[in-house]
């Protein structure tokens, strides 16, 4: 499969000297579904921004084939004021999209995510899981090729955000994303990914990369089963190590 994004040598020094991460080498294939696991500190968002173009590598290289990227935040991030709609239109609004275009878009965007009866409401009307819909919607409205997401069911409840891991491989397969997933949840990343990309901190580096072999679609079968409960201790096992380890 040809890559959607090549992270060749990349690193990140901040300006007070501190090495955020140390030269990480990254392929993701098109329509693949990768996770970046590790704790606090370790980088994945930082790598995560610089894949989005968002933050440029002190060293080295990142090569992007997909035309249109989209980006999820760890919050929601909308506009308080602005209904739903509104918050999902805004990247076509500044991209000039002519209003019948945009509002099509919009309106296949909330029906992929299941809101397509809120486009009314504002944001302090919603629960956080469907604020996360609305933010998830305005990634999808741009049709991109590849999802970046950053921790974004971090912040909900279990039963919430189980549902959503749900939905996101529905959209993933049924839109044929690539999509990265920065998660610090073990048990998120073997339900969702396709490949674990396990990252430690001091300074932040890839040092395992795990496949998940299970076939899709996933549900509570998988959950229970255990193999799911092995790969688990399988990669809390490689997270115990790479915080012993001396880079």
């Amino acid at each position: 499969m040809h890559p959607a994004i090549e992270v060749q040598g990349a690193t990140q020094v901040y300006p007070n000297g501190t090495q955020a991460l140390q030269p990480v080498n990254l392929s993701v294939a098109e329509g693949e579904f990768v996770t970046l696991l590790g704790p606090s500190g370790c980088g994945k968002s930082t790598l995560l921004r610089m894949m989005a173009g968002l933050l440029l590598p002190t060293q080295g290289g990142i090569v992007v084939q997909g035309k249109r990227l989209s980006f999820v935040f760890q919050d929601a991030t909308l506009m308080p004021w602005a209904n739903v709609q509104a918050n999902v239109r805004l990247p076509l609004d500044l991209a000039h999209l002519p209003k019948p275009q945009a509002e099509a878009r919009v309106a296949r965007a909330l029906s992929l995510v299941g809101l397509q009866g809120a486009a009314r409401q504002k944001p302090r009307e919603l629960s956080g899981g469907m604020q996360m819909r609305v933010s998830i919607a305005r990634g999808l409205v741009t049709e991109p090729q590849i999802l970046l997401m950053d921790e974004p069911f971090g912040a909900l409840d279990e039963i919430t955000r189980q549902g959503l891991d749900d939905e996101l491989l529905k959209l993933w397969q049924a839109q044929g994303l690539s999509v990265v997933f920065v998660t610090h949840s073990i048990s998120e990343a073997v339900y969702l990914s396709q490949r674990v990309v396990v990252m430690a901190v001091q300074p932040g580096r890839i040092v395992d990369e795990i496949s998940i072999g299970a076939p899709y679609p996933r549900g509570d079968d998988w959950r229970a089963s255990a193999a799911f409960h092995t790969l688990e201790r399988h990669l809390r096992q490689c997270l115990s190590d790479a915080s012993k380890a001396v880079a």
